[in-house]
C-alpha cells in the first residue's frame, strides 16, 4: 500500500511539470509577473523534493516486496520439490531442476522489481497524460491518437513472439546449467580420461546455442522499441503541425501548445518504455510457466487420505504378491512373496538387473508396487505417513552421500536433536571416532562437498554412524563394503555388525562371501525369487546360488 502511494505521488509530480511550464509561459513570461515567477519556482522546488522522496520510497519498497515474493516463491518451489517422488528426479537432469530455482526465478525477480514498477508508473503517466491532453484541446488530442492502434498492434504482435523466444532462452540456460553440474560433479572422471577438451567443446556447443537463442530474443526486442518510437514520432509530428497552426490562428496560447507537446511526449515515453516492459513481462511469463510446471506436478508417492503415524515397530516385513514396473515398461518385479521376521538378516543376491535394489526401494516407499502390497508389523505401508515409515528405515548405500559441512553435522543428520555425546557414541560404534579425533579440528573438521576430503572407508563409517544415530528398526545395506580396500572393509564390516544387532536387515551383495551368515538368502533372477534358504541349503540345492558361488570361488582362487 505504501509503495502504491509513493508511485502515485511520483507520477503526480511528473504530470504537474508541463502544467507548471504552461503557467510560466502564459502567466509569467508574457505578462512579466515577477511575483508569480517566484511563487511558481518555489512550488517547483517543493514538488521535485516530494517527488524525489516518493521515487526513493517507490524504488525501495517495490524492491522489498519483489524480493520477498521471490524468496517465498523459491522456498515454495524447493519445498514442493522435496515432496516429489524419487522417480521424478530420476527422470530429469539435476541441472534442469536447478535452473528452475536460479535462472527462471531470476527472470521473475527482474520482472517484479523493475517490470511491475514500470508497468504501474508508465500506465499512470499514460492515463494522466491523456486526461490533460483532452482537457487542454480535444481536437489536438485526436491527432495524438492516430497512431495508437498501430502501436497497440505492434506491442501485442511482438510480445507474443518475444514470449516464445524467452521460453527457448530459458531451455538453453537450463542445458548449460545441466552440463556445468554434470561436468563439475564428475570432474575426477573427466580428468582420468583426459576429456577436458571434449567437455570444453560440448560446453561451447551449448553455450553457442544459448547465444543464438538470446540473440533471437534480442532481435525481436530491438525491433519492437524503435518501431514504437517511430509510430509515436508520427503522432508528435502531427501535433506540431496542427498545434502550430492553431497558435498562429490564435485558437490556443503558446503555453498551451508547449504543455500539450510535453504531455504528448509523456504519452510517447510511456509507450516506448511499456514496449520494453512487454518484453520483460513476456520473459517472466515464459519463466513462470516452467516454474508452475514444477508446482503443478503431483508426487507419485504421497500420504494417502487418513494415513496414520507409524509408531515404533519390531521390524516384521511382508511382501504379498508384489509386482512393480517403471511406468509402462516391462515388470521389474513379478509376484514377490516374502516374509522377514523381526531381527532377521536377509541377503538379496543374484545377477545385475535381477531386481534386488528395487525390492528394498519399495520398503521406504521410494516407489509404490504396481500390484500387491507390503506390510510392516501388519500395517500396509500405504496406510501410514511417509515420514513415520521412513523414520523406521535406515539405509547405508554403496555410494556414500555426505553433505558439505562438519563431520558432526553429517552424523547428526541421522538425528537432528542429538547431543554431542550421542554423536560421539555413534561414531565409536561405527569405528570412526579414532580417525575423527586425528583430524585437525576433530568433529568440527570440514569434509568438503560430498565428503571429498575423506577416504572411501572414512565416508562409509560416517554414513554408518549416521544410521546408528537414527536407530532404525529396519536396516538396508546396499553393497556397503564393495568399493573398499581390505583394511577399510574390515573396519566397516565390524561397524555394520554392531549396527545390525536386533534390527531387521536387508543386505544386497554381489560378493557371496559377505552374506554366508545371513539368516535367509533370497536368490533373484529376472525380477523373480527363484531360491530361498541359508548358505548351506542353497549350495546343496545346486541351483543359481550354487552356480554364482562356484564362479566367485574360482575367480578368488585365480586371484
Amino acid at each position: 500500500m505504501t509503495a502504491a502511494v509513493c508511485i502515485v505521488i511520483a507520477t503526480i509530480g511528473t504530470l504537474s511539470v508541463p502544467w507548471i511550464i504552461k503557467n510560466i509561459i502564459d502567466d509569467v513570461l508574457i505578462r512579466q509577473d515577477l511575483h508569480q515567477l517566484n511563487v511558481i519556482t518555489i512550488g517547483m522546488v517543493i514538488i521535485f523534493f516530494i517527488r524525489s522522496l516518493a521515487l526513493f520510497g517507490q524504488t525501495y519498497l517495490i524492491a522489498f516486496v519483489g524480493q520477498r515474493v521471490i524468496t517465498d516463491l523459491r522456498n515454495l518451489v524447493f519445498s514442493h520439490m522435496q515432496k516429489l517422488s524419487l522417480a521424478y528426479f530420476e527422470q530429469r537432469r539435476t541441472g534442469a531442476l536447478m535452473s528452475r530455482l536460479t535462472n527462471d526465478v531470476g527472470v521473475l525477480q527482474n520482472a517484479i522489481t523493475s517490470g511491475v514498477v514500470d508497468l504501474i508508473t508508465e500506465g499512470l503517466t499514460l492515463v494522466g497524460s491523456i486526461g490533460f491532453l483532452l482537457y487542454l484541446n480535444w481536437k489536438l488530442t485526436l491527432f495524438t491518437f492516430i497512431t495508437m492502434p498501430l502501436v497497440a498492434y505492434t506491442i501485442q504482435n511482438f510480445g507474443r513472439k518475444i514470449r516464445k523466444a524467452s521460453g527457448r532462452i530459458q531451455e538453453k540456460a537450463s542445458d548449460i546449467t545441466s552440463i556445468l553440474q554434470e561436468t563439475i560433479s564428475a570432474i575426477r572422471v573427466v580428468k582420468s580420461f583426459a576429456r577436458e577438451g571434449y567437455e570444453i567443446d560440448r560446453f561451447g556447443v551449448e553455450n553457442y546455442r544459448n547465444f543464438r537463442a538470446i540473440m533471437k530474443g534480442a532481435k525481436l526486442t530491438a525491433f519492437l522499441t524503435p518501431s514504437v518510437e517511430f509510430l509515436s514520432a508520427l503522432g508528435t509530428t502531427s501535433i506540431l503541425w496542427y498545434g502550430g497552426k492553431e497558435v498562429i490562428e490564435g485558437n490556443i496560447s503558446a503555453g498551451e501548445l508547449i504543455a500539450f507537446i510535453m504531455y504528448a511526449v509523456n504519452l510517447a515515453n510511456p509507450l516506448k518504455r511499456l514496449s520494453r516492459v512487454v518484453s520483460t513481462i513476456q520473459q517472466a511469463i515464459a519463466a513462470s510457466e516452467r516454474i508452475f510446471e514444477v508446482l503443478d506436478t503431483e508426487s507419485d508417492v504421497k500420504d494417502n487420505p487418513g494415513a496414520i503415524t507409524l509408531a515404533s515397530v519390531s521390524g516384521h516385513v511382508q511382501f504379498q504378491n508384489v509386482t512393480f514396473s517403471y511406468g509402462r515398461d516391462k515388470s521389474v518385479l513379478e509376484e514377490i512373496n516374502l516374509t522377514v521376521r523381526p531381527g532377521e538378516v536377509v541377503a538379496l543376491v543374484g545377477p545385475s538387473g535381477a531386481g534386488k535394489t528395487t525390492i528394498v526401494n519399495l520398503i521406504p516407499r521410494f516407489y509404490d508396487p504396481s500390484e500387491g502390497y507390503i506390510t510392516v508389523d501388519g500395517y500396509d505401508i500405504k496406510g501410514v505417513t511417509l515420514e513415520s515409515l521412513r523414520e523406521q528405515v535406515g539405509i547405508v548405500p554403496q555410494e556414500t552421500v555426505l553433505f558439505s559441512g562438519s563431520i558432526r553435522d553429517n552424523i547428526r543428520y541421522g538425528k537432528l536433536d542429538a547431543s554431542d555425546a550421542e554423536v560421539e557414541e555413534a561414531a565409536k560404534a561405527a569405528n570412526a571416532h579414532s580417525f575423527i579425533l586425528a583430524m585437525p579440528e576433530g568433529y568440527n573438521s570440514q569434509i568438503g562437498e560430498r565428503g571429498t576430503r575423506l577416504s572411501g572407508g572414512q565416508r562409509q563409517r560416517i554414513a554408518i554412524a549416521r544410521a546408528i544415530l537414527k536407530n532404525p528398526r529396519i536396516l538396508i545395506l546396499d553393497e556397503a563394503t564393495s568399493a573398499l580396500d581390505t583394511e577399510s572393509e574390515k573396519l566397516v564390516q565390524e561397524a555394520l555388525e554392531r549396527l545390525m544387532v536386533n534390527r531387521t536387515t536387508f543386505v544386497i551383495a554381489h560378493r557371496l562371501s559377505t552374506v554366508q551368515n545371513a539368516d535367509k538368502i533370497i536368490v533373484m533372477d529376472n525380477g523373480r525369487i527363484v531360491e530361498v534358504g541359508n548358505h548351506v541349503e542353497l549350495l546343496e540345492h545346486n541351483g543359481l546360488y550354487s552356480k554364482l558361488h562356484k564362479v566367485q570361488f574360482q575367480q578368488k582362487k585365480r586371484e
